[in-house]
């Protein structure tokens, strides 16, 4: 019989490991649950003898797959995928997955909330102001910026894109307007929000440059991955530009060199909060127990990241 692990230091909620479950269970599969574990000596302990691992933040490196001679695949509940090492686990033929869109609408509401807390100088009493009538863009535009698109404009901002993906039928059905550069982008938007994948060609990717193109009162808004930013070009934007915040849902590496320059304009969740949702919670770990019941049973591949 296959066995299979939920491993989550942050825990699913009950409800998605009671579905997770049902769905193994019900297709004859034996459910393993590794939750809240501090050390990662528990991690490889567990892995000894899995078909399959379930996690959210958890992170699988070599060590972690070489520990696990049995295991076919990895999923991660939730759209990126870079803790996940994609070299150690192809060369085992290690099948890794995610759930694209499951996360996205709860990820879209954090970064709404976001930029209302830094319209509203971070509650501090001030007069602050609306986003009705200004300028977003969307570095990206995938399930995530989607329904953050969607709840921006039922605030009546206007919204714009750096897509170079995507054609022009698909921003015209999402009403965005198209921007042709990353420089356009951050030239023309007041507030700037982050949906790329962290890849090699990602890494630092927001430089000083960019951000210095922003016009005057500019947001900068991060609920992708904290490495996509040039740490060093956001301290120099904070020392330059008195009229710049940064918000984001990722902690800065370079957080206490920040703080002593940014005057309070900055803000990020103490943890990373984007899919702590109810409803993300289970739909993210739902997808991933199907999605693994169809590769067992049918060969379905569809989610694989590591082709």
């Amino acid at each position: 019989m296959k066995k299979i692990l939920i491993a989550t230091e942050k825990p699913f909620a009950k409800s998605a490991v009671d579905g997770i479950s049902k769905i193994v269970t019900d297709a004859g599969y034996e459910i393993v649950l590794l939750e809240n574990y501090t050390e990662k000596a528990q991690l490889l302990k567990a892995v000894e003898d899995v078909n399959a691992i379930i996690i959210r933040s958890d992170k699988i490196d070599k060590e972690v797959i070489d520990a696990a001679p049995n295991l076919e695949v990895v999923v991660r509940a939730g759209a990126g995928y870079d803790n996940v090492d994609l070299d150690a686990a192809t060369a085992k033929n290690v099948v890794v997955m995610n759930t694209p869109g499951q996360n996205s609408n709860a990820v879209g509401e954090l970064a709404i909330g976001l930029m209302l807390y830094a319209a509203r100088n971070f509650f501090n009493g001030s007069s602050g102001t609306e986003l009705r009538g200004k300028t977003l863009g969307l570095y990206a535009l995938g399930n995530t910026a989607k329904y953050l698109a969607q709840a921006a404009q039922g605030l009546g901002m206007e919204v714009y894109a750096y897509a170079p993906t995507k054609d022009d039928a698909y921003l015209r059905a999402e009403n965005v307007k198209r921007a042709n550069s990353p420089g356009e982008l951050f030239e023309k938007c007041r507030y700037v929000s982050l949906h790329i994948p962290l890849k090699p060609e990602t890494k630092e990717i927001i430089t000083y440059e960019l951000l210095s193109l922003m016009p005057k009162n500019a947001t900068l808004v991060n609920t992708a991955r904290r490495e996509v930013i040039n740490e060093d070009g956001l301290l120099k934007m904070f020392a330059e530009r008195k009229d710049f915040k940064y918000v984001s849902d990722i902690q800065p590496a370079k957080k206490e060199a920040i703080d002593n320059v940014c005057d309070n304009r900055m803000y990020c969740t103490p943890k990373k909060m984007g899919a702590q949702t109810a409803e993300a919670n289970i739909n993210a770990g739902i997808a991933a127990a199907n999605q693994i019941v169809g590769l067992f049973k049918n060969g379905d591949r569809t989610f694989q990241v590591n082709k």
